[in-house]
């Protein structure tokens, strides 16, 4: 007589999710060296970044798989002095030099993201933008790998998965845009650069000089109300602004230089496709014409954003984690949502499902007010 085998039970199948952040722009450190306020950190939320790291791997996600997606501008390189100079000549060395500076500036967020990692099942992703286009360097890469305890999962510009499309946006507008064929500069020069975008020279050598009298310049929206404002307000300041701006443009177009290689057409288009914000709904709509891609996930223009064309067809974008200043009567005054996407993959099978989220913290009798 036959005798059944017995069968052992199957491990059941574990939940799974991915919390997708960016825009987060890590400085130095809310503290100088010697004491006083770095007036050019605009990351003020590391304890509840802290938090929600912790949150996502412990309690009622413990036993779940999660990836942690970092979708650029994680780290603010382009705003981060190298021994008291802000620089566009960014060699391997320069950048890890400034990677460490940043490290040091918030290791609390750091040990946390080590600990998240420790965890099984969990891992880190990160994609580079165009503040922390340094993290291409092989060297920054291995070194937040050891800060971190684990490797890190890096993405150039796209990763794409079960059906989900997630960048951080700067290669839609042509200020930002990364050339994908040449990520470094080496013909002509002591040693390889950074290939940096017009947008990045232009925020370093004409933004941060503003930023350094006006550190909110680029945290006001609409641009263009801010704009009038300091027309008013600030005469003389808007007027002298406006004529240094056109003379960084012209001093562009007539640049001989091999760290800046851009025609008179790309820069034409540079000027009249340029905005603080910019809307980058339709570049995902044209990323959901893809049979593969239900989802669409950008950051980038610091606007969370949800839009859906179709059931199957859905547009997010992360925001930011950086206060942002209203000047629209509806939301008017200082603007701070922390903002992510969860992904969710539904126990019956069928295709992940993201939501735009805000997270809020755990509950605190009393915090550090933020002072610029």
């Amino acid at each position: 007589m036959d005798t059944a085998v017995p069968t052992e039970p199957q491990e059941a199948k574990r939940k799974q999710i991915k919390l997708v952040v960016s825009d987060l722009h890590l400085g130095k450190g809310r503290l100088l060296p010697g004491g006083g306020i770095n007036s050019l950190e605009e990351f003020y939320y590391g304890e509840k970044l802290v938090e929600f790291i912790h949150y996502y791997s412990s309690g009622a996600f413990r036993d779940y798989d999660v990836e942690l997606v970092i979708n650029g501008d994680f780290l603010n390189f382009l705003q981060c002095d190298y021994r008291g100079h802000f620089l566009t000549v960014l060699t391997e060395a320069v950048c890890l030099d400034v990677l460490m500076a940043i490290i040091q500036g918030h290791r609390n967020v750091f040990k946390a993201m080590a600990e998240f990692a420790a965890k099984s099942g969990n891992i880190i992703t990160y994609i580079c933008g165009n503040h922390d286009q340094a993290m291409l360097w092989p060297a920054c890469r291995e070194y937040l790998n050891q800060i971190v305890g684990t490797p890190i999962r890096f993405k150039n510009l796209v990763y794409f998965f079960d059906g989900v499309h997630i960048e951080h946006g700067h290669m839609h507008e042509a200020a930002n845009r990364f050339d994908p064929r040449r990520f470094f500069l080496k013909k002509d020069l002591a040693e390889p650069i950074l290939n940096l975008p017009f947008g990045s020279h232009f925020f370093v050598d004409f933004v941060l000089k503003v930023k350094q009298r006006y550190p909110v310049v680029d945290k006001i929206r609409p641009f263009s109300k801010m704009v009038r404002w300091s027309l008013i307000n600030e005469t003389w300041m808007s007027i002298t602004t406006l004529i240094q701006l056109s003379f960084y443009f012209i001093k562009s177009i007539f640049a001989r230089d091999a760290r800046r290689r851009w025609t008179f057409k790309s820069l034409l288009q540079i000027f009249f496709e340029s905005a603080v914000f910019p809307d980058l709904s339709e570049a995902a709509r044209k990323v959901l014409n893809d049979d593969r891609v239900h989802t669409v996930i950008f950051g980038h223009n610091h606007v969370y954003q949800y839009r859906q064309w179709t059931e199957d067809k859905e547009y997010f974008n992360t925001g930011t984690w950086t206060e942002l200043t209203s000047l629209d009567i509806v939301s008017l005054g200082k603007l701070t949502k922390l903002t992510f996407v969860l992904i969710e993959y539904p126990e019956d099978g069928s295709r992940p499902r993201g939501r735009l989220k805000e997270w809020r913290g755990y509950h605190r009798i009393e915090e550090d007010v933020a002072v610029c």
